[in-house]
């Protein structure tokens, strides 16, 4: 339901975080020069998450093959929000797309895809609401890379000290050290375009 579709994420009223998972020589390459650099390709869609829990699961706390590496990159809000403006839903939505004809011709086009996946909760469980993934295309990965990343930051190693803590069975201690996350709202526009209302 549309209604469980909203974002929330670790903001500011300049920036906002979102989370990704590299192999080493990804992030290491990044984190030295506080920018994606190769090997990090520009010619492959990337996408940016702003739910950290949703990211823990999606690697399996970073323990997945190629994604052993979590990295919290800041990003400015005005490129975030061009994101979100061009963004196209994944999949076919009555209300948003007045058919499915147009909605394929819209997302084959799309320089950013947008997909609504379960929030989950610290032990990886369904909740009962959505985040956000979001898809860049290659028409836009230069303006991620070049313009819209302020910084980028390695939390793996928080990352495993959360996980040492729930392996433990210490899980108001994990949750305490989660990266802090609020409702982010966006315009009418982009809520009706990405079936947030």
């Amino acid at each position: 339901m549309s209604s469980l579709n909203s974002i929330r994420a670790d903001f500011d009223s300049e920036s906002i975080v979102v989370y990704q998972a590299y192999n080493d020589a990804i992030a290491d390459a990044a984190l030295k020069a506080n920018r994606f650099v190769p090997p990090f390709s520009m010619g492959r869609m990337t996408w940016i998450k702003p739910s950290f829990l949703w990211l823990m699961h999606r690697s399996n706390w970073a323990m997945k093959s190629g994604q052993t590496r979590i990295l919290k990159v800041r990003i400015s809000r005005a490129g975030w929000e061009e994101a979100l403006s061009l963004g196209v839903l994944t999949s076919y939505e009555k209300g948003v797309h007045s058919n499915t004809t147009t909605w394929r011709e819209q997302f084959e086009k799309a320089p950013v895809h947008v997909q609504w996946d379960p929030e989950r909760s610290l032990r990886g469980a369904d909740l009962n609401m959505n985040s956000i993934q979001v898809g860049l295309g290659r028409s836009v990965i230069e303006n991620f890379v070049e313009e819209w990343t302020q910084e980028i930051s390695d939390l793996t190693p928080l990352v495993r000290r959360i996980h040492g803590l729930l392996t433990q069975g210490k899980a108001e201690a994990a949750r305490r050290l989660l990266p802090p996350e609020k409702s982010y709202i966006v315009g009418t526009e982009i809520a009706t375009r990405l079936d947030m209302k």
